[in-house]
């Protein structure tokens, strides 16, 4: 489709882009304390673009020549990421952290990051992938350092221009090599010159496909490339860590998924790898070795943290190896059970961020230490956050073990050879379980029981049982969200 007609098609990222611009233009006008207006017209818009990508959620085509695709899949991980960036652009208004600051700007960025994320999402080309990788790291960058008046805060933001600029870079390299070994940086174009690649081709293409997972690796944080994220996390304002967490992990996934897939899988009858002939290039053992790691070392170190939210970026680094599970499968199965743990994920995750902002609201502080008595001060909030941490372990009835029998469903699905992984995801659950409930424990156990009982304000309420309710709900009953999932596991298919 030529780029006249593609305009008609691709709504949803013009009207985000309007918004961005009637942000930044009316913040302009307006003084310091009535920029926290732009949050509301960030989150009125995104509903807005949320009803037109709705409208269009069932066509399959492709945009701009070719460089971008419309399908299913695509308006499934902008669904989630809209539905991340409203909740995250309403809880930055009650956020102490960002009370001293101008929040025009700051909502305009998450605009920004939003587009590129929807960018990511729908990518069939390198070039597309790489620009759009680069609009969320740079917002990203800016964002992380918002808080200009705390080292910490700046700190998170240097570190995480620098290991991002690394790993954009190895990235960038690994794509140059697939366009010179292929000749194109589209999609299809590329897996019909893998397909007649003779052996000779395989070394120099691993080499390529190791450099491209660098990129992909830093953007889900996985290990080895998870470096950036536990001084970032820490380091960033809460509700950007807690963005950082699920919006552009979900992008990312959706990424990684669809240039597998399309790239060395057949892109819609999802039998996996073996379905381009590479048998030097073991693309199931590396992503599980990198799965393994993943999931161990964020659990392992979590378990040694006590700063809430420091634990919660290894925390982060874990769910990241669970999701990475899945992905050798490449199967149906699997990338259903990946969609299914991201919602799952976006519940549980936002909500125990929001209750350390909450926390930090009322203490300032974010070690454990700051949470001993909350349950019985503040109990809605310990209520809550019990539900959040049970979610993250995984255990019955909760989002979290519906989100991790899917995963390893899909693995034992998959046959003998992906047995193993299982055991291990299990292991690595059982090891999470301590560090989850000792917030649980801190909570209820430790300190004084408070005779005057605080009820949060509101708006913070209401967050709270937005993220608490489906986390509980989805545990017991999913079966919208597995027909939506369903619905949605439909790619765009060319045949060369």
């Amino acid at each position: 489709m030529n780029n006249l007609q593609s305009l008609s098609f691709y709504f949803p990222e013009l009207i985000v882009t309007i918004i961005v611009l009637v942000a930044i233009i009316y913040d302009l006008f307006i003084d310091k304390a009535k920029s926290y207006k732009v949050g509301w017209i960030l989150s009125f818009g995104l509903l807005i673009v949320s009803f037109s990508i709705w409208k269009q959620e069932s066509i399959v085509t492709t945009l701009f020549t070719d460089v971008i695709v419309l399908d299913p899949f695509a308006s499934f991980f902008k669904q989630i990421i809209i539905f991340a960036t409203i909740l995250i652009s309403i809880v930055s208004l009650y956020s102490n952290e960002l009370s001293d600051y101008r929040k025009g700007e700051y909502f305009s960025l998450l605009g920004i990051i939003t587009f590129g994320l929807f960018m990511m999402v729908s990518a069939i080309d390198l070039i597309i992938l790489y620009i759009s990788i680069e609009i969320v790291s740079i917002m990203s960058f800016v964002l992380a350092g918002y808080l200009k008046k705390d080292t910490f805060s700046n700190e998170a933001s240097l570190k995480y221009v620098l290991y991002g600029a690394l790993s954009s870079g190895v990235m960038l390299f690994g794509l140059s090599y697939v366009f010179g070994l292929t000749g194109s940086t589209n999609y299809f174009h590329i897996q019909n010159a893998i397909a007649n690649f003779d052996q000779s081709a395989n070394t120099a293409l691993l080499l390529s496909m190791i450099m491209i997972l660098v990129g992909f690796g830093y953007k889900i944080s996985a290990v080895p490339f998870h470096f950036w994220t536990p001084d970032v996390y820490q380091g960033a304002p809460t509700t950007i860590t807690a963005y950082l967490s699920v919006a552009p992990k979900a992008g990312a996934f959706a990424m990684m998924i669809r240039f597998f897939n399309q790239v060395f899988a057949d892109g819609g009858a999802f039998n996996g790898f073996d379905s381009l002939s590479l048998a030097s290039v073991p693309w199931a053992g590396i992503i599980s070795l990198l799965a393994v790691l993943t999931m161990t070392l964020g659990n392992v170190v979590a378990l040694q943290q006590n700063n809430i939210k420091r634990m919660l970026a290894y925390s982060s680094v874990a769910h990241a190896g669970y999701m990475l599970l899945a992905m050798p499968v490449m199967s149906s199965e699997g990338i259903y059970s990946i969609m299914m743990y991201l919602v799952m994920y976006l519940f549980m995750n936002l909500g125990a961020f929001f209750v350390i902002i909450l926390v930090k609201n009322k203490t300032g502080g974010e070690t454990f230490d700051d949470y001993k008595g909350l349950g019985w001060e503040m109990p809605l909030v310990g209520v809550c956050m019990t539900i959040f941490m049970v979610s993250l372990t995984g255990l019955p009835p909760t989002a979290g073990f519906i989100g991790k029998f899917y995963i390893f469903a899909s693995l034992i699905k998959g046959g003998n050879s992906f047995y193993w992984l299982v055991f291990v995801g299990g292991v690595n659950s059982v090891v999470s379980l301590y560090y989850y409930l000792r917030v649980v424990k801190v909570m209820f156990f430790e300190g004084s029981k408070k005779d005057v009982i605080i009820q949060p304000e509101f708006a913070m309420s209401i967050l709270l049982l937005i993220t608490a309710a489906p986390t509980i709900l989805l545990g017991i009953y999913w079966s919208p969200l597995a027909d939506w999932v369903e619905n949605s596991l439909i790619f765009f298919i060319q045949t060369i």
